[in-house]
């Protein structure tokens, strides 16, 4: 088995094997477009009506944060549901989480308005009459809370958009210059905002809530697919430097033997990256209830899939038919192709 993989390696890298991805760069067009499209329309339209999509945790929105640790009954989440109603009554629902084996974490919108902290106190006692737990708590049993303002949560979702504004703005101007062509930046920017869309649709569509942590996750997604699309567009531009009057193939027959001689390296870089990150979203979810950690490999996990999609399907594609109008690249499929005929029309005997 090993022994064919590599082979398999081999032949696609001296072209003896081919899968012709950049031919059929229409239908990944499509794909890709139903994916963004998705992406964007389900949890943005159609869940709303549903009271679904996109769920900011309350480091964005503001909220009150309820945490119980230290107790035996930390499996019955209805019991953190009925002590805070209990309080603001039936028009706040509450988010509900267990963490680790015997905690609970709630957190509620703004507990605003006259009595805002009776209530926060009040609710916090609810919560530890209910879990048999000491109000205020210790580090090891008891009742913590902590409340996020509106204007704090309006500076991080600030500083998240300005951040990846620079980072894209730094990245093309840093690809056009490496590549000494704009072409290469433009696709590679394109590729990384499909790969963006995708993971925050799937985050709206499931109804994963987005913290600062899962922010954390898209921004270092994009990092490792901006890597895989350099390799390839190294490789690709290795290619194409070659290409002269003796050249036996096109542009975008180049371009498709690169992504050929890159594939088996990108899918081994994805899953050595996906098997350890696979483990910390298993960690964290099930065994420690550690939210960071959840939030942070969830988007590692869906965006390096997405990554290495865009690189092979996205990124390559594009970079061709930006190439395919020039002249040269024209007048050199042309020579290419008339030789060919040539050829076949030698060979039959015409």
């Amino acid at each position: 088995m090993a022994g064919g993989l590599t082979q398999l390696g081999n032949d696609l890298y001296t072209g003896k094997r081919s899968i012709d991805f950049i031919k059929r760069r229409r239908v990944w067009y499509l794909v890709s477009l139903a994916a963004v499209v998705v992406s964007l329309v389900v949890p943005l339209l159609v869940l709303p009506a549903f009271d679904r999509g996109f769920h900011f945790g309350i480091e964005f929105t503001g909220g009150s944060q309820f945490t119980v640790s230290g107790s035996a009954k930390s499996g019955d989440q209805q019991l953190a549901r009925q002590a805070v109603q209990s309080v603001t009554g039936t028009d706040v629902e509450p988010l509900i989480a267990t963490v680790g084996t015997d905690g609970i974490r709630v957190q509620t919108t703004q507990l605003d308005g006259e009595g805002s902290t009776t209530n926060t106190d009040r609710v916090a006692t609810a919560l530890g009459k209910a879990y048999d737990v000491p109000v205020p708590g210790n580090d090891q049993r008891g009742v913590s809370y902590s409340f996020i303002g509106p204007t704090w949560g309006a500076d991080i979702s600030g500083g998240a958009i300005r951040g990846l504004v620079i980072f894209l703005v730094l990245v093309a101007i840093v690809m056009a210059v490496y590549f000494r062509t704009w072409k290469m930046s433009v696709a590679g920017i394109v590729s990384l905002i499909h790969d963006l869309i995708i993971t925050a649709g799937v985050y709206g569509i499931v109804g994963f809530e987005i913290t600062p942590a899962a922010v954390i996750g898209f921004l270092t997604i994009l990092g490792y697919s901006l890597y895989d699309t350099v390799v390839v567009f190294d490789k690709i531009r290795e290619n194409t430097s070659q290409l002269g009057e003796r050249s036996t193939r096109t542009f975008a027959e180049t371009v498709n033997l690169a992504v050929n001689q890159t594939l088996v390296r990108s899918i081994n870089t994805s899953v050595v990256g996906l098997l350890p990150i696979a483990s910390i979203l298993f960690i964290g979810t099930t065994l420690l209830g550690a939210g960071t950690l959840r939030d942070i490999s969830l988007a590692l996990f869906i965006g390096i899939i997405v990554g290495t999609y865009s690189t092979i399907f996205v990124a390559a594609p594009l970079y061709t038919d930006l190439r395919s109008t020039e002249p040269a690249i024209k007048e050199q499929a042309r020579r290419v192709l008339g030789a060919r005929r040539t050829q076949a029309l030698e060979g039959t005997g015409a």
